[in-house]
């Protein structure tokens, strides 16, 4: 183990599990309503996506550019460094996106009820992907010499998960599946993200030096995601100045939560 040890090592996984687990915390109105307006949905995705835009520079980026200036690299070698690495990461979910079950591949499931099981069942893995590089920014960052860093990213990560488990879940409502089984259903899409983190703190647990690198990464996975996904789905309904001013006060949300615990 490197210098933070095996108690960052817990710190992490124990952080991106409550992390996690906010999803279902935020499912759990589905027991009780079906009925959120798509207007609401949209801001609330763009909530979502505010405040990991932020968390992506604030507590991954800016930090890992931070690292490896403390390396010896000037300015410019640092940026490109952690440029590379953001790439990298973009790419790595770009490829598993590319990888991961679609419709063609699932088309066998047929009779009555199955092209809403099909529904589901491409839902969960698509928040799967979502969610994996969510574990990983946070596994990384409490492997980082401030300590404050991994907090900031573990709430970040928890206070988008809240509003989004609902989105999720009335998504899986809409396919057909029971109350109940949508609240399970987004609660199972959070948990994996103790996975992530657990993949991050075995890479770092290698080298400290991977410390930067690890962080650089996970951002650019996280700005892949929000890019391709959580953007693009708050302005699908139509809504978009509504998404866009959710966007803006989860970034915002953010920022102060980084600034206050730094």
């Amino acid at each position: 183990m490197e210098h933070w040890g095996i108690e960052g090592m817990w710190a992490g996984l124990v952080a991106s599990l409550l992390a996690g687990m906010a999803t279902g915390l935020g499912a759990l109105p589905v027991l009780v309503t079906s009925e959120l307006s798509r207007k609401a949905q949209d801001r609330m995705l763009g909530f979502s996506a505010g405040v990991m835009l932020a968390a992506t520079s604030f507590s991954l980026v800016i930090p890992a550019m931070e690292l490896v200036r403390g390396q010896g690299h000037d300015g410019l070698s640092a940026a490109l460094r952690v440029a590379a690495a953001v790439l990298a990461g973009g790419l790595f979910l770009r490829i598993w996106h590319d990888l991961m079950p679609h419709e063609h591949a699932l088309k066998g499931h047929e009779g009555h009820g199955g092209a809403k099981w099909n529904s589901v069942l491409l839902f969960v893995l698509a928040m799967t992907l979502h969610n994996f590089p969510e574990g990983l920014a946070v596994g990384v960052s409490f492997a980082a010499p401030q300590p404050e860093l991994g907090m900031s990213v573990a709430l970040g990560i928890g206070a988008q998960n809240i509003p989004e488990g609902l989105v999720v879940a009335l998504a899986l409502r809409a396919t057909g599946a029971s109350a109940t089984r949508a609240a399970v259903l987004a609660l199972l899409t959070g948990l994996v993200e103790p996975v992530g983190a657990l993949v991050g703190l075995g890479a770092l647990s290698l080298s400290s030096a991977l410390l930067p690198w690890g962080l650089a990464f996970a951002g650019g996975a996280m700005l892949y995601v929000i890019s391709h996904e959580m953007i693009p789905e708050s302005h699908r309904g139509g809504f978009e100045r509504e998404a866009t001013t959710g966007l803006m006060w989860g970034f915002v949300l953010a920022l102060v939560l980084d600034m206050s615990l730094g």
